[in-house]
């Protein structure tokens, strides 16, 4: 999970805040020790950490603050300001206001996620009405521009690439043409990377950059790399010059070092975090957001729009229709568990709902997510007639089920118990919601 262990350490620290009446100045200083040590474990920049501690100190320390009615809640409200500063302060989106086809150019090192990131951008703004075209611009690395084609047969995307052309210059140039002709609102390039930053990278990017003139320059880091990503950034923002970042793999840095040094480093703001390696996995990048997740507040609004990108309403409608009939079957259960992972990891969506995103509990309550694939493989196995009526399915049929799904007839036994004991408890509530004031059920079942 992001920022799972600056999560959990920041968390225990303002606990210990929150449990006491009346804060000293001692007190504060000792939970900023605390905060200081944890940020710089998480690999943020010493001068940031330096300078970020000094102005919660200087806030916190003050008369008001101390004799506040709930002075430790006032201390984590300090840090989650000045948490929301250091990441950014506002979202900060893409700047398209030149001639279409408008240029978007994603550069970076070998590995940091550039062209799988190029294909989750096209559908992120395939979403808002724009056509996009990608571009093969990565003419030295293996298979670069095979598996950009890939990407893009993925998300029903066009590519534009020319196999045997080494000038990337020349391609840029016709991949222009090409949009162009084809109606295509919006260019993706997607650049080569190397193993380390060298002149021949710097110079072919300034020639490309040149050239195309884009409206973003969009540099893609690896989250995981820590400082090395701050560095990487720094140094491509002062030789080539970028509009933003777009930060890969988040959703595997524990730490956290690098969302947290980036902006006060280079000066540009994150624009995208990677959040899975799903096409879908781009967010945009919500500084105020990210900060109450890392303090546990949770992240209500992300989970409201990923819900609404993910579930369908008019199935959602059906679905309460058929609980209030009590005719809930294993076949709606397989649709909403579909519906369920297009929104994302569930241990994400549970550390967005308020009071949930103490890593320790999240921790407890950590979906299995192999447990979650042997449960669609159950399903899966069973006849239609035997996922709406689950009572005819006898030892026989449990053995078949088993076989075919992979698992045992103890994991069927399991998951039928499961089933029958939730069939019975929405009947049970469905009762209980006719003699009140409503039965509808707002959340779907999972």
């Amino acid at each position: 999970m992001a920022f799972e262990g600056l999560a959990e350490k920041l968390q225990e620290t303002f606990k210990k805040l929150r449990g006491k009446g009346k804060l000293t100045e001692k007190d504060v200083k000792e939970a900023l020790r605390e905060v200081r040590m944890a940020l710089l474990q998480a690999d943020v920049n010493y001068k940031i950490v330096k300078g970020f501690v000094k102005n919660i100190q200087e806030a916190a320390v003050g008369g008001d603050v101390l004799k506040s009615i709930t002075p430790g809640q006032q201390v984590i409200k300090i840090v989650h300001e000045e948490l929301v500063k250091l990441l950014g302060s506002t979202v900060s989106k893409l700047e398209l206001k030149g001639p279409k086809p408008q240029v978007i150019m994603l550069i970076g090192l070998q590995g940091a996620g550039k062209t799988t990131t190029a294909g989750k951008l096209a559908a992120h703004l395939r979403k808002s009405g724009r056509n996009p075209l990608l571009v093969a611009c990565d003419i030295y690395r293996p298979a670069a521009i095979k598996q950009l084609q890939i990407v893009g047969k993925q998300i029903d995307i066009d590519v534009f690439a020319l196999d045997n052309e080494k000038s990337v210059v020349k391609i840029a140039e016709q991949a222009r043409h090409y949009a162009v002709e084809q109606a295509n609102d919006i260019i993706i390039v997607d650049t080569a990377g190397r193993l380390h930053i060298d002149d021949l990278l710097m110079e072919e990017l300034e020639a490309l950059k040149g050239l195309l003139n884009p409206d973003e320059t969009l540099l893609v880091v690896d989250a995981m790399t820590g400082q090395d990503a701050v560095n990487v950034a720094d140094t491509f923002n002062k030789q080539i010059g970028i509009s933003g970042v777009i930060m890969t793999k988040l959703d595997s840095d524990s730490r956290g070092g690098a969302a947290l040094s980036i902006r006060e480093v280079t000066g540009c703001p994150i624009k995208f975090v990677g959040m899975s390696e799903k096409m879908s996995g781009l967010e945009t990048f919500y500084p105020d957001r990210m900060a109450s997740r890392i303090l546990g507040m949770g992240d209500v609004l992300t989970l409201i729009e990923k819900a609404q990108t993910a579930l369908d309403l008019e199935e959602m409608q059906k679905l309460e229709e058929r609980i209030r009939k009590d005719r809930f079957t294993f076949t709606d259960f397989l649709s909403q568990l579909e519906q369920m992972k297009n929104m994302g990891p569930l241990d994400q969506m549970l550390g967005m709902i308020p009071g949930l995103g103490n890593a320790k509990q999240l921790k407890n309550l950590r979906v299995d997510e192999k447990e979650l694939k042997h449960i669609e493989a159950i399903v899966k196995s069973m006849t239609p007639e035997e996922r709406d009526k689950p009572e005819i399915i006898n030892g026989s049929r449990r053995k078949r089920i088993a076989r075919g799904s992979g698992t045992t007839v103890q994991h069927v036994n399991r998951l039928l118990k499961q089933f029958s004991q939730t069939r019975r408890m929405l009947k049970q509530v469905n009762q209980l919601g006719r003699g009140g004031k409503s039965n509808k059920f707002k959340f779907p079942f999972m």
